[in-house]
């Protein structure tokens, strides 16, 4: 699919942007453990496949932000009580969880779809929770002591116990599921938009050939 800043590829990730917004403030009210479910992967894996690598990108930033925001405004208890210990490191693990979860599914497919688009849209479906929830642990490990603090444990063995159990546990198997039930509904979103793509080219070209041969013939009768 051709990506570009065309007037639909725009008026798609306004929609798509518009998703994640909401599926991430609606999202905020569900809980397991300590992190909320993260509904936005799959407008964000849909915009990456959809309008290329930087449109997603762009999505999960917004997500990211958003996760920003809400500990900030103390909405998210957990990632508040890490902006207070922590604020550069959790800026970026938000930050940079939210960008990998939009590029590299965008990426895996764009590679994988010019073998198999059906495999390549469950790639990189699976891959968004993936790298969510794979970064925010490496991240979290980094601040293991903030993540101590938080959680007032002690062992490096309790915070590991801790981020893969309390924290990604059952989140990351639920959007894991998510993604895996919604990869066919995904793929054949990309279908038909590439369908529908192809065909107004048709009609494009059609249209500009019927235009050009009554010029070619004027021209001729001129000369």
């Amino acid at each position: 699919m051709k990506k570009g800043f065309s007037a639909r590829n725009l008026a798609y990730f306004a929609v798509l942007l518009a998703l994640v917004i909401v599926l991430q403030c609606c999202g905020g009210f569900f809980r397991i453990g300590a992190t909320s479910l993260s509904f936005v992967l799959v407008p964000i894996v849909l915009g990456g496949i959809l309008l290329g690598w930087i449109a997603g990108a762009l999505l999960g930033f917004a997500f990211g932000f958003i996760v920003l925001m809400y500990g900030v405004a103390g909405a998210d208890v957990f990632t508040a009580a890490l902006l207070a210990d922590s604020p550069a490191m959790t800026v970026i693990i938000c930050l940079v969880k939210g960008v990998a979860a939009g590029v590299v599914p965008a990426l895996l497919y764009k590679l994988i779809a010019r073998k198999n688009t059906f495999v390549a849209a469950i790639v990189a479906s699976l891959s968004a929770p993936i790298m969510n929830t794979g970064l925010f642990i490496v991240g979290c490990l980094i601040i293991s002591g903030t993540i101590a603090k938080v959680a007032e444990i002690g062992s490096m063995n309790e915070v590991v116990y801790f981020l893969f159990i309390g924290c990604a546990g059952w989140n990351f198997i639920i959007e894991f599921a998510i993604n895996l039930v919604l990869a066919p509904a995904i793929h054949r979103v990309v279908l038909v938009a590439e369908k529908s793509i192809k065909q107004k080219k048709s009609e494009k070209s059609h249209s500009a050939s019927e235009n050009a041969e009554p010029a070619k013939e004027q021209t001729e009768q001129q000369s």
